[in-house]
């Protein structure tokens, strides 16, 4: 029932709110089943439940720490959701980039769409059946689309049907991929084996290998492109650009993980199968790929929405290079995960105030924050060292763990490739975020009545705490989950 409770109660809460007509009960649904979640969440840390479905639903620690992300970040971002939607106009209004006048989508579409977003990144973590994670995957998509087309208007549309057909796209091929691991897992006819991780763990000695290796190839093109590994990430920067900050930080911090966890099932397959070399190279070289083409976009950005976009990437990137080393390199990829999803999430959040005030995404237009926007400017500037992974904050620890794991296992150029691109990130970052934090501003707010409220405030800051403490000394708690979900990938 637990594992029921954590997928249904978002999505009733989600469904109750198309139809709920007053703003204020709206937003209690909404903060109240983030809160709920987030609870039955932690008491999976205590105690985890029976699988049920034959096994298609399970908790393990791989998908606990994801559903973790997800549980924690979402609360914040709930919060956060209700200082947004008091500060939005209603009626039509121009756009702050153009003349073109628009409206919002109604605040129950936003609300309930939210909600059942977070109902399906439930259900794919705790998806351990390939067609179903498949599903799920898909449902995510259809209930974040309508989350960046909040601002109606060309720009937010564009990027919604980019993200629509390019997401498309991928999960048609990570469908491709769950078919021929059907046929790989159809044995010699005789016996089949069922599309659940532990069947096909248990029984790897009946797979084709061979076709085996054609699914997870599928699947990381697939489930890569709603990752965001490059070349497949064309959508996420027009998506993180014009959504909400709000969802930007959900897509971002939480969504993406989701796809990645596609991912990590296939490769815990092939490595029962023997054949886990072959997904590690191929998430090597999908993961250096991914971090060189952010670091070549994020020099020079003048949108810093499109800028933090970019540094999921590399992110992500980074990720799947961790996982790719193995050993040592899995947990500081588990490590990582919590870590970027924290910052990532914080980051967007203090985006969304500094749009407010501003009116504008361009990094030439904006100095002077730390005046104007006091906690939101020094949670900016922490957020900086925070993402380029700078001491005592968490980042630090997971990508020197993951350079480690590459000197470790004579990997050099990784070690010396990924060096040289975070040193060029954190020049390129810190020239734009510093320039937009210091100085006096020589742009007058457009919306200098803004005050920074507790809600718009409090989330990104308890963020920022956690990472924080990750930095300096990760929970006992935390640590064995990670190693736990680290050993499924040959993690000491």
């Amino acid at each position: 029932m637990m594992i029921f409770a954590i997928i249904l109660i978002p999505a009733i809460a989600g469904l109750a709110s198309f139809v709920t007509r007053n703003n204020y009960a709206r937003r209690v649904l909404l903060i109240a089943a983030a809160a709920i979640h987030s609870v039955l969440t932690g008491t999976l840390w205590i105690w985890r439940p029976v699988s049920i479905m034959d096994g298609w639903l399970q908790v393990d620690a791989l998908g606990l720490v994801f559903l973790s992300i997800v549980s924690c970040l979402f609360l914040a971002a709930a919060v956060y959701a209700v200082s947004y939607l008091n500060r939005e106009q209603s009626g039509e209004r121009p756009d702050f980039e153009e003349s073109v006048l628009f409206v919002n989508e109604p605040e129950a579409v936003f609300v309930g769409c939210l909600l059942l977003f977070l109902a399906m990144m439930s259900l794919v973590t705790l998806s351990h059946n390939f067609g179903l994670m498949w599903v799920a995957v898909e449902a995510t998509t259809l209930s974040s689309a309508p989350l960046i087309y909040f601002h109606r208007h060309h720009r937010s549309l564009e990027a919604t049907w980019k993200y629509l057909m390019i997401c498309s796209v991928g999960i048609a091929l990570a469908l491709l991929g769950t078919f021929f691991l059907a046929y790989a897992a159809s044995g010699n006819q005789l016996t089949e084996v069922p599309l659940v991780v532990d069947r096909l763990i248990a029984n790897s000695g009946l797979l084709q290998v061979t076709w085996l290796k054609v699914a997870f190839l599928f699947m990381l093109v697939g489930y890569g492109t709603k990752m965001g590994l490059a070349p497949l990430h064309s959508w996420l920067p027009d998506a993180h650009s014009e959504a909400p900050s709000v969802v930007s930080a959900l897509l971002s911090g939480a969504l993406l993980n989701c796809a990645f966890l596609g991912i990590l099932r296939m490769t815990q397959v092939l490595d029962a199968a023997g054949s886990g070399e072959f997904a590690r190279s191929l998430l090597l070289v999908f993961g250096l790929l991914s971090v060189v083409f952010a670091t070549a976009f994020i020099i020079g950005q003048f949108d810093y929405k499109r800028m933090l976009a970019y540094s999921s990437i590399e992110h992500m990137g980074i990720m799947a290079v961790g996982v790719g080393l193995g050993g040592i390199g899995s947990f500081g990829a588990m490590l990582h995960a919590v870590n970027h999803s924290l910052t990532k999430g914080m980051m967007f959040l203090v985006a969304g105030n500094i749009l407010t005030r501003y009116r504008t995404k361009s990094t030439k237009m904006i100095t002077g924050v730390l005046d104007s926007l006091p906690k939101s400017g020094v949670l900016w500037l922490a957020g900086l060292f925070a993402i380029t992974g700078t001491p005592p904050f968490g980042l630090f620890q997971s990508e020197l763990t993951i350079i480690r794991a590459a000197f470790d296992s004579g990997q050099i150029m990784v070690a010396v490739l990924l060096l040289v691109a975070l040193g060029i990130i954190f020049v390129g970052m810190a020239c734009i975020i510093l320039n937009m934090v210091f100085g006096s501003s020589h742009r007058k707010p457009d919306h200098p009545n803004f005050k920074e409220s507790l809600a718009s405030v409090l989330p990104p800051a308890l963020l920022c705490v956690g990472i924080l403490i990750l930095g300096v000394n990760i929970p006992s708690t935390l640590n064995n989950l990670l190693m736990e979900a680290a050993k499924l990938f040959g993690a000491p």
